[in-house]
């Protein structure tokens, strides 16, 4: 979950690491409020979740509360790279001796967090990687040792510091490394982090990731998410979160149902390898309950863009016979007013083949073929 800046920021303030004084204004006669308050020049910053905004004009400067009202008039209900602004930062606009890069990221491939510091900040740090690779420091921490205070020290005198500077960043290093650690941060950078001319340390602007799966212990991350989702989500999307249902809604008109997120995307591939055009993503999960198979079936055939249904289970933990029972009962309650196609192998497939046939409902053994099916008749529906 990506936080705004000013979220990032106000989290570094309760770690005591230093940021430039300003507020948050969703208004122009908010943003000169807040100039009125503090020493010009003034930054003002788009709040969205896409970096590389200063690029794009998401970042704009005013020497004097009207022109920053100006500013802001200008910025808010803009679109920087496709995300509204709806919000904006106002911060008193640094000094700056010179600007680095500091911050904590996963590394996959070491199972470990990793530092990055570079000499060369403001800049997109892959930028600085690809053209001045010399310039990037990295150092890789040790879960059980932790990241010390002479881990941060080489990482200072690297971008050339020493003695009172040197200590000021070592502490400044630590600090946001304990973040990363108490928000469970997939990334935590200041970019830039500014010196500026009076030799303090000052993170101009933060960016903060947190990972989805750590949300039960960000509670207050985890109600914005929801609200965010539910904002955003279509109601089908809601009643499928609402059953436990992994559910994305796609362009074309073949129904999709199955089991493990790696089936329902081969499943995808192999109807357009066919010609054909999903119409959603759904997995149903590992174990599905017949009462699961149903609600999916019930949200799938809910879509009045879909005339085809293509179910394709591989049954392991979830078993065909309940498959079965679930495909019938949602029959029984609508009926199907859609031709459907139904690949059922695995965990009690010769019991759930049986239910189905019995019904009148037939049932394929190969992916390929049962995708080819379902195509042929969305075509000839459509």
């Amino acid at each position: 979950m990506k936080l705004f800046e000013y979220e990032a920021k106000e989290i570094l303030s309760k770690y005591e690491i230093q940021v430039p004084q300003g507020g948050l204004a969703t208004s122009p006669s908010q943003v000169r409020e807040i100039t009125a308050e503090l020493h010009p020049p003034f930054a003002v910053k788009a709040q969205v979740l896409v970096s590389g905004r200063g690029k794009a004009g998401g970042i704009l400067f005013a020497n004097s509360p009207s022109e920053a009202e100006i500013v802001a008039k200008k910025l808010l209900g803009a679109e920087i790279k496709a995300s509204k602004v709806q919000s904006l930062l106002v911060e008193e606009k640094l000094s700056i001796k010179r600007e680095l890069y500091f911050g904590v990221t996963v590394d996959r491939s070491n199972q470990c967090y990793v530092a990055v510091a570079s000499s060369a900040g403001g800049m997109e740090i892959e930028e600085v990687a690809a053209t001045t690779p010399e310039k990037i420091v990295r150092f890789f921490i040790n879960p059980l040792d932790g990241f010390r205070s002479y881990h941060a020290v080489q990482i200072a005198k690297k971008l050339g510091y020493s003695n009172g500077p040197m200590l000021k960043l070592t502490t400044i290093f630590r600090k946001l490394y304990q973040v990363a650690i108490d928000y469970d941060a997939q990334l935590i950078e200041m970019n830039p982090l500014v010196e500026t001319m009076d030799g303090n340390f000052v993170a101009a602007d933060a960016r903060l990731i947190v990972d989805d799966n750590s949300l039960y212990r960000h509670l207050e991350f985890k109600k914005r998410l929801a609200k965010e989702e539910q904002a955003e989500s279509s109601a089908i999307e809601m009643k499928a979160r609402e059953k436990g249902l992994a559910y994305v809604k796609l362009k074309g008109n073949i129904g999709v149902i199955g089991n493990g997120a790696g089936l329902v995307m081969a499943t995808l591939d192999t109807i357009q390898l066919q010609g054909g055009k999903p119409a959603n993503f759904l997995d149903v999960g590992g174990g599905a309950s017949m009462d699961k198979v149903a609600a999916a079936l019930d949200i799938v055939l809910s879509d009045p863009e879909v005339n085809t249904v293509f179910i394709n289970i591989l049954g392991g933990i979830t078993r065909c016979d309940d498959v079965a029972k679930g495909i019938l009962a949602e029959k029984e309650r609508k009926g199907f007013a859609k031709p459907m196609v139904i690949r059922l192998v695995g965990t009690n497939e010769k019991e759930g083949r049986r239910i189905l046939r019995e019904a009148g409902i037939s049932v394929m053994n190969s992916m390929e073929d049962a995708a080819k099916k379902a195509v042929e008749l969305a075509n000839m529906e459509g």
